[in-house]
């Protein structure tokens, strides 16, 4: 398999590092798929990277994106600068591509409706973009692969079914089959064509079954998963069936099985979960992989290793998604149906090391498993991808990996679509920052906001409205790399259930053992702006609300952060409130002795695009310190800084009057901070917390996993001057 295959160099190169060195992948770029536009191009428009492949010299990267209609090409002799080639139009929906030489071959559907199947196979030479051939596939294409002699492509022809009819089950004809065209010198030979059936096979449907992905193995053998079928197919180099059997099914056990209630609970089970298999690969010659996204009925969201006859070697259950939930990444809102959703895989020996690369769909995550010792995979790292990973290929003779991730938010105003380059580097995994991995319990976490630190140098971090069900104060020690979640405290009425209609946007210490937490607000879904008081253990004891002098000019954009100075607590409120001039917020102050309020004005800065906010405030030393961001993500991101205030400025006015207006000071530019990790400038900027020897630490929101990468940046920027 040439995928599977190293250049003797660069096994030299990779292995000099020694025994004892620390390998690990480290993302290094990221390319946005607009960018492959040409001049003049509607921008605008929604454009996507789904299957991805690379030229034989590694130099080149070629991807299918289907809403354009295109197949995108990026240059990437420099991996962490990779530049436009610009885009191939197919004439139809391209669903996949494989790469033989510098040719690249490319499966395009063109099909006029679900009865009515059709597709064609082009080759397109990676150096021109010049199409050079053509042959008729008789239906449509899914996944594609190409032989290790670079002498056959392999077609799995899916004729996939409508599932607005017949209560979308199969069957539902025409059928689907697999294809196998020839190539000579890199040149399809379309009359070498030949269609393979695989009806009668399956125990599900097996009149209408749906091929889906395909690998070949280093003796020319297929493998191919049928998803809504629960099957795999094995067959040799000319076609024949050598194997098939039932994927099966799966007991899970301590999961997450109920969405909608925006809490993290894995204590429940799902038994029988057919594993409705997506991704395959070989990672031998005797054994396969498989990734078992689910559809129908199924989704085991988990990997799966069989012996080529059918025999079952090594299932990860449950397991697989842990890493993720530790990380931050778990997807709640897809828990009742398949979770984190392992979808497509790559497989390829880096040195003396094979590597499994599963991609998560909706946590958009990419698990690396060491898989050399086939039938005993064990897990290596996470890392972070774009948002819904769907391809991956590896050029182990570069040392580099490429993922392929879907998702375009253009029409939110969020990040595009993103092609992110990895490489095997002799250093530390760059990610995760912060993981709960260690907790007694597998822990979730995620849309972490507001952060305090203790005397004795421990950070304190809440969530916020996006676990409504489960608000908690998160325990962190900053000292371990990554940062780890030690205690989760959840926070709770007197009667002991999970206190709700709370937004904790903000936390400091109360100087006791306890907790003051600034509440977002939001009139529309009856969730009050109000300060709360929480004991150690997560109990809250007392409700501020706010005076009428603040709520007859509220907006839903409130607290944003809270710290304390002797007996007053501030608060930054996130955006102008009716009674605000442009541009401007208050900073509010309450006295908890005396209930007396107050504030002063912040002017913030007029945004180019989008808005303007703040998002922390901390009191250290002479200086407040706020984060002040906008709402802007990717390229469009201009400003996401650390400003300080004199705290001699700081003395509050009587609210409904005339508020004095503070100075600031630029302590820091984060954009390059967040530019580090070489994806794309996140949006939320959220949490801040000075040590009490001055060292700054900073965190991103991720939303819950929702139309979000997962992506949480937690890090210190040093000690303040």
């Amino acid at each position: 398999m040439k995928k599977h295959l190293l250049l003797a160099a660069s096994a030299l190169a990779i292995t000099a590092t020694g025994a004892n060195a620390e390998l690990n992948f480290n993302r290094i770029a990221a390319f946005a798929t607009p960018d492959n536009m040409a001049e003049g191009e509607d921008r605008a428009r929604e454009t996507s990277a789904e299957i991805i492949g690379a030229s034989a010299d590694g130099m080149t990267l070629v991807y299918t994106d289907s809403p354009l209609g295109v197949v995108g090409l990026i240059d990437i002799t420099d991996p962490k600068n990779p530049q436009p080639k610009g885009n191939v139009d197919v004439a139809g929906e391209p669903t996949s591509v494989t790469v033989i030489g510098n040719t690249a071959f490319v499966a395009v559907n063109t099909s006029e409706s679900y009865v009515e199947p059709s597709g064609k196979l082009l080759s397109v030479d990676l150096a021109t973009g010049e199409i050079t051939g053509e042959c008729d596939l008789g239906g449509q294409p899914d996944s594609t692969a190409h032989n290790d002699e670079g002498t056959m492509v392999a077609i799995a022809i899916e004729n996939e079914r409508d599932e607005d009819a017949g209560d979308g089950r199969v069957g539902q004809l025409p059928a689907g089959y697999m294809v196998t065209v020839g190539v000579k010198d890199e040149a399809l030979t379309c009359d070498s064509l030949k269609k393979i059936d695989v009806t009668g096979l399956a125990e599900i449907a097996p009149e209408d079954p749906e091929p889906e992905f395909v690998d070949i193995n280093a003796l020319g053998e297929m493998a191919v998963t049928m998803q809504e079928n629960n099957h795999i197919v094995v067959m040799d180099k000319d076609g024949n069936v050598t194997a098939h059997f039932s994927a099966g099914a799966v007991d899970l056990d301590n999961i997450d099985a109920t969405d909608e209630r925006a809490a993290l609970l894995f204590t429940e089970s799902q038994p029988g979960r057919l594993r409705e298999p997506d991704g395959l690969q070989w990672t031998d010659n005797d054994h396969i992989m498989i990734a078992n996204e689910g559809d129908m009925d199924g989704g085991s969201r988990s990997v799966t290793v069989f012996n080529k006859d059918g025999t079952l070697v090594w299932e990860s259950g449950a397991a697989f998604e842990y890493p993720i939930i530790q990380a931050g990444h778990y997807p709640d809102k897809r828990s009742d149906a398949k979770g984190v959703e392992p979808e497509g895989m790559e497989v390829a020996t880096f040195g003396d090391v094979t590597y499994a690369f599963i991609l998560s769909e909706r946590s958009s995550t990419v698990s690396v498993y060491d898989v050399t010792d086939a039938e005993n995979p064990v897990f290596k790292q996470l890392l972070p991808s774009g948002i819904s990973p769907e391809g991956a290929i590896a050029i182990p003779e570069r040392g580099l990996l490429a993922t392929a991730n879907e998702l375009d938010l253009i029409e939110d105003g969020g990040t595009r679509a993103h092609v992110m380059l990895y490489e095997l580097q002799d250093a530390p995994a760059a990610y995760p920052t912060l993981t709960s991995e260690g907790m007694d319990e597998i822990t979730g976490w995620g849309a972490n906001s507001g952060m305090v630190a203790d005397e004795d140098g421990m950070i304190y971090a809440v969530n916020d409205s996006f676990y409504g069900y489960q608000p908690t104060i998160f325990k962190i020690d900053p000292t371990q790399t990554p940062a780890k979640i030690v205690d989760a405290i959840r926070v709770v009425r007197t009667n002991g259930d999970a206190a709700q209609k709370l937004d904790m946007e903000g936390i400091t210490l109360d100087g006791e053992g306890g907790f003051w937490v600034a509440s977002e607000g939001r009139t529309d879904r009856v969730t009050p702006h109000a300060i709360y008081h929480i004991g150690a253990d997560g109990e809250i004891d007392e409700e501020i609300g706010l005076p009428a002098e603040l709520l007859n000019n509220e907006t839903r954009f409130g607290f944003e952060g809270i710290t304390k100075v002797g007996d007053t607590l501030w608060m930054a409120v996130q955006r102008e409130w009716k009674d605000d001039p442009k541009n401007t917020v208050k900073l509010v102050a309450y006295n908890i002795e005396s209930g007396e309020w107050g504030a002063v004005r912040y002017e913030k800065a007029a945004p180019d695009t989008g808005w303007t906010g703040l998002s922390e405030i901390v009191a250290h030393g002479d200086w407040f310190y706020v984060i002040e961001r906008d709402n802007q993500i990717g390229a469009a991101a201009k400003i996401k800084k650390i400003y300080r205030i004199p705290a001699s400025e700081m003395v509050p006015a009587p609210l409904g009057g005339d508020l004095p207006v503070v100075s600031k000071e630029e302590v820091r530019d984060l954009i390059p901070d967040l530019k580090s990790w070489n994806g794309y400038v996140v949006d939320k900027v959220e949490g801040l917390a000075i040590t009490k020897d001055g060292e700054i630490f900073v965190s991103t929101d991720n939303d819950g996993v929702d139309d979000s990468s997962g992506e949480t940046f937690f890090w210190s920027i040093g000690k303040v001057e």
